[in-house]
């Protein structure tokens, strides 16, 4: 099994930032993916950003230029610095890893794994 914990919500007046972290542990033989969604109320999960096994930042077109995705390998931890807060960015945050793990038996498979979520909230 694997684990995916978030870190970093918060409270944060509009321009400006916050840091989140997301730390993947676990039975994990590799990653193939790690990146950061976020729900609004009412509204669908949407891709914040997200970093391939070959280092492929993707970043919704909402954050491009404010958001920066960034990781560290040897820790299992992806960081999303979020500069320039609007009120649109306040929503929960999750954290998702698609990881190579193995089961039990000895059986190895990939999977997606949701962390629990942290809540960003952008007003004055």
């Amino acid at each position: 099994q694997v684990q995916a914990v978030e870190s970093g919500g918060g409270l944060v007046q509009p321009g400006g930032s916050l840091r989140l972290s997301c730390v993947a542990s676990g039975r994990i033989i590799s990653i193939n993916s790690m990146g950061w969604y976020r729900q609004a109320p009412g509204k669908e999960r949407e891709l914040v950003a997200s970093i391939s096994r070959d280092d492929a930042i993707n970043y919704g077109d909402s954050v491009k230029g404010r958001f920066t995705l960034s990781r560290d390998n040897a820790k299992n931890t992806v960081y999303l610095q979020m500069n320039n807060l609007k009120p649109e960015d306040t929503a929960v945050y999750y954290c998702k890893t698609v990881a190579i793990t193995r089961s039990s038996t000895g059986y190895s498979y990939t999977a997606n794994y949701w962390g629990q979520g942290t809540q960003v909230t952008v007003s004055s």
